[in-house]
């Protein structure tokens, strides 16, 4: 152990402080620690898996809530559709731009329609547990192979 100590300050009343630091870190310091590298390094590759883990938690979060939220978000689930033909109308596209913009839209859906269902019977039931499962490996997959392309 190394003990610090820390003189009184001039014109203060005050005990002196003493602080005393382990000289090696124990080895569950050093796994966290190790594991906190890895994650802040590699945090940009990993964001799909940190916004699946963050809407698991915000669906358990409004369906212990508010159950009723999931209707509410069912309705916002029509959005990406609606973006969809407002864009396709006003700026009409073929080929590989209108196939980006399908995927986008279905993968937009997809993901509403299962925070929906999330919100309102809960996102730790089987099929929903599953379907968020087959979602967020999906979404890191198609993430990493889309960020090595470019």
């Amino acid at each position: 152990m190394t003990t610090i100590r820390i003189p009184r300050q001039r014109g203060r009343r005050s005990q002196p402080v003493v602080v005393v630091v382990p000289d090696r870190p124990s080895w569950t310091r050093e796994a966290l620690g190790f594991a906190g590298r890895m994650l802040w390094r590699f945090r940009r590759a990993l964001a799909p898996a940190a916004a699946a883990l963050f809407a698991l938690g915000v669906t358990a979060l409004l369906h212990a809530v508010a159950w009723w939220s999931g209707l509410a978000l069912a309705v916002v689930a029509i959005v990406p559709l609606v973006w969809l033909v407002r864009t396709q109308h006003t700026h009409p596209a073929t080929g590989t731009a209108l196939g980006w913009r399908i995927a986008l839209t279905l993968v937009a859906v997809t993901t509403l329609v299962w925070l929906a269902l999330a919100a309102g019977f809960g996102p730790l039931s089987a099929p929903l547990l599953l379907a968020w499962l087959v979602l967020a490996i999906g979404a890191q997959a198609a993430w990493l192979f889309v960020r090595r392309s470019k």
